[in-house]
């Protein structure tokens, strides 16, 4: 049976991007060197028990988070979709559209496009996700094997560390668009 490095690889640099502590302090806290930590990263290695356990105790995280992948998933909302609450006193609802994660870094933009310009983006840092909403017109947005065409008010999520597309249908395309980072 081969060693899952690939998925630890991963896995580690997820869990290290998510504590927001640098390879050094990782590796001081779990007792080992920062060039097995660097090794373990790029996928290259094949640590003991021993190594991936105290990594675990370094990153607090349970054992099995490091051998699980993690199942990127793209996510549509069409406008009025999602967990509604309702204002008794006002004439106000807050639709929940999605939580942020423990210790994410998240950015808001406002995108702007035309019709004719398709931006194709290289896949972000691992556990990038971005969040859109059309706000005016219609795109295709989401992964470049998968993309949804969306409309005013339509909410998509999707990993944002695999290609991806954003491409306007329409004249003066507008969204909102947060990028989180683990």
């Amino acid at each position: 049976m081969t060693q899952p490095i690939s998925v630890i690889a991963k896995s580690l640099v997820r869990e290290r991007m998510r504590t927001g502590l640098s390879l050094a302090e990782i590796a001081r806290r779990a007792g080992i060197a920062k060039s097995t930590l660097s090794q373990l990263e790029s996928g290259n290695g094949n640590p003991s028990l021993e190594t991936l356990w105290s990594l675990c105790v370094a990153l607090d995280i349970p054992f099995a988070r490091l051998l699980e992948p993690q199942q990127p998933i793209t996510q549509v909302l069409r406008l009025g979709e999602g967990t509604k609450v309702i204002a008794e006193q006002a004439n106000y609802e807050a639709i929940l559209l999605a939580t942020c994660p423990p210790g994410a870094r998240r950015d808001i933009y406002i995108l702007m496009a035309q019709p004719g310009a398709d931006r194709i983006s290289h896949p972000h840092p691992p556990g990038s996700v971005e969040h859109i909403i059309v706000i005016k017109g219609r795109a295709l947005v989401g992964l470049t094997g998968a993309p949804e065409e969306l409309g005013v008010g339509d909410y998509i999520c999707y990993p944002a560390d695999q290609p991806h597309i954003f491409k306007a249908f329409e004249p003066d395309t507008y969204a909102l668009m947060v990028a989180e980072q683990n």
